[in-house]
C-alpha cells in the first residue's frame, strides 16, 4: 500500500493500466461457468471451479428483505447464468478543478461508517458531502447482501454502485438493481461444514445461511443466536440446504473464532473462501470471493485505480479491501489483524473516525 502522496501520485498512471487489466481478468474469471455459489446469509463458495456470477438488469432488491450483518449475496431467480457484460461507467467519473488525492473513498458499513446503533452521524454525513463536493466518489463495500444494506444506503442518499455480500454482489443503488451476484454450491457447503466439525472434534457448529437473492432470507439453527430477530427464520439443520444459498455462517460456543476459521479453511481445501467479519462468526463463500475482488470490479467500471483509492474497515474481512486500495485506514475499534496491515489508524466508529480522516483530506471542499 502507498503511504505518501508522492507515491500515490507517481503510481497513478501505471496503476491504472495494471488495474484495468487485472479487473478485466477478474471479471472474466468470476463470470466463468462452474459451480454456482449461493448467497443467503453466508459468503458464497464454489464447487471446485470458478464461482458462477450472474448478470442482471431487472432484479430489484426488496426493502423488506434483511439479513444479519455480513451476510453474503445470492443470485436472483430471474437472472440468467452467463457472462457479465462490460458496460461503461454507470455514472460519469467526477471531474473537479482541483483533483483530490483520493477520488475514490471506499468504506465498510458495520463497525466503520455505522455507529453501534446502526446510524450514520451528522458529522460523518457532512464529511461525505464534502467528499462529493470535491468531485470524489463514495463507494460502500460491505459484507451485507444488497437486501440488507439497502435501508442504510437510502438513509444517507447514496447513489450509484455498491459492493455487497463480501464482494459477491455488485449493486446499483440508484436503480435498486443487482448487476452481478454469486451463489454457493449447497453440497460443497454441507461437505465443508461436516469436514470442519470432524477436524475440530468439539461437537456440531451452529449454522446459518443466506438464501439466494432477491429474498436473501437469513435462516438459522436453534442455537445459532440468543437474540433471534423477527425477520429471521429458525429451521432444522437439514432445511438449510433446501434452497439455493449465497453463503454459510458458522460459530461455535466454546472454540475460538481463529481455530474455527482454520479448520474450515483446511476443510475447504481452496474450494471455498473463508472470512471473519464479525466476532463469533465465520463465513464461507464461493472461492475467490472477497472485498478486493468486488472493489476491483466496481472501481474498473467507475474508472479508478488502486492508487486513487482510500479504504476504511474494521475486521479481518477488510484486509483484502485495504490491501487493494492505495491507502488503508483501520478504525480504532478494529481487529488486531487489520490494525497490523493498515497505513493509518483512525478513531473508532463511535468517534466518527471516517469523518476525522476525510475532513483532513478534503479540507478545501
Amino acid at each position: 500500500m502507498h503511504t505518501a502522496d508522492a507515491a500515490a501520485d507517481a503510481d497513478a498512471t501505471a496503476s491504472r493500466a495494471a488495474n484495468t487489466a487485472t479487473a478485466t481478468a477478474t471479471a472474466t474469471a468470476t463470470t466463468a461457468t462452474g459451480s454456482a455459489p449461493t448467497a443467503t446469509g453466508s459468503a458464497p463458495t464454489a464447487t471446485g471451479s470458478a464461482p458462477t456470477t450472474t448478470s442482471t438488469t431487472t432484479a430489484s432488491v426488496p426493502a423488506s428483505a434483511t439479513t444479519a450483518t455480513g451476510s453474503a449475496p445470492a443470485a436472483t431467480a430471474s437472472v440468467a447464468t452467463g457472462g457479465v457484460a462490460a458496460p461503461g461507467p454507470l455514472l460519469p467519473r467526477p471531474r473537479a478543478a482541483r483533483r483530490p488525492r483520493f477520488p475514490l473513498v471506499a468504506t465498510d458499513l458495520d463497525g466503520t461508517l455505522l455507529r453501534g446503533d446502526l446510524t450514520v452521524s451528522p458529522r460523518t454525513r457532512a464529511a461525505l458531502a464534502r467528499v462529493r463536493a470535491a468531485g470524489a466518489r463514495h463507494l460502500v463495500v460491505t459484507g451485507r447482501p444488497a437486501a440488507s444494506c439497502r435501508e442504510f444506503l437510502v438513509a444517507i442518499g447514496y447513489r450509484g454502485l455498491a459492493v455487497c455480500g463480501q464482494g459477491a454482489q455488485l449493486y446499483d443503488a440508484s436503480a435498486d438493481r443487482l448487476l452481478v451476484s454469486a451463489s454457493l454450491d449447497r453440497e460443497l457447503a454441507r461437505s465443508v461444514v461436516e469436514r470442519a466439525e470432524e477436524a475440530l472434534g468439539a461437537g456440531p457448529l451452529e449454522l446459518a445461511v443466506v438464501t439466494a437473492a432477491p429474498e436473501n432470507r437469513f435462516l438459522v439453527t436453534a442455537r445459532f443466536t440468543d437474540r433471534m430477530r423477527p425477520e429471521w427464520g429458525r429451521v432444522e439443520r437439514e432445511e438449510l440446504w433446501a434452497a439455493p444459498i449465497e453463503k454459510v455462517l458458522m460459530r461455535h460456543r466454546t472454540v475460538q473464532d481463529e481455530l474455527v476459521a482454520a479448520a474450515v479453511e483446511r476443510a475447504g481445501a481452496g474450494e471455498v473462501a473463508v472470512t471473519h467479519s464479525e466476532k463469533g462468526m465465520i463465513e464461507v463463500l464461493p472461492a475467490g470471493t472477497d472485498k478486493a475482488a468486488g472493489l476491483r470490479l466496481a472501481a474498473d467500471r467507475m474508472g479508478f485505480t488502486p492508487a486513487e483509492t482510500i479504504a476504511f474497515g474494521d475486521m479481518p474481512n477488510d484486509i483484502p479491501l485495504l490491501g487493494w486500495a492505495g491507502y488503508g485506514v483501520a478504525m480504532g475499534n478494529a481487529h488486531p489483524d487489520l490494525l497490523a496491515v493498515a497505513d493509518e489508524v483512525a478513531p473508532s466508529h463511535e468517534e466518527d473516525g471516517v469523518a476525522v480522516v476525510l475532513e483532513r483530506l478534503f479540507t478545501h471542499a
